[in-house]
């Protein structure tokens, strides 16, 4: 099965004029644990929870932070033609559980470890998230 099958199309994203308060807002209202950072429709970062608590909160930077302070930039991605497979490895070996889709440098869609565990039930996905909990602990 090919991610574009099951990615969601329509993400939720920060700017670049987005503030760290705003990406947590957005987080919540969405219940999602990353947001993609984007100019225009360009992927330039990927901010998530834990780099809000982490870089933020336990360094004692304020909400009103720049987003582009806490982002991440090196950013794992995949192509709509990846199998599922393929991304089931690629979350594994980065321990990640959401991954960005692109076409080049232009945000697509996003998948995450759930829309592939609601989709394929074969034991790569447990394995991946085995994985992924044992190396963040």
């Amino acid at each position: 099965m090919k991610i574009e099958d099951l990615m969601t199309r329509e993400v939720e994203a920060c700017t670049l004029l987005d503030n760290v308060y705003e990406a947590a807002v957005l987080m919540k209202e969405h219940n999602i644990g990353s947001v993609p950072i984007v100019d225009g429709s360009k992927l330039v970062g990927m901010i998530t929870d834990r780099d809000i608590v982490i870089k933020g909160v336990a360094e004692k930077k304020p909400n009103s932070s720049r987003i582009q302070d806490l982002m991440s930039t090196n950013i794992i991605t995949v192509t709509a033609d990846c199998t599922t497979d393929k991304a089931l490895e690629i979350m594994k070996e980065h321990q990640i559980r959401r991954l960005p889709v692109v076409n080049g440098e232009y945000l697509i869609g996003m998948v995450s470890l759930g829309d592939l565990a609601t989709k394929d039930s074969n034991n790569q996905i447990d394995e991946t998230l085995e994985e992924i909990s044992e190396q963040a602990h």
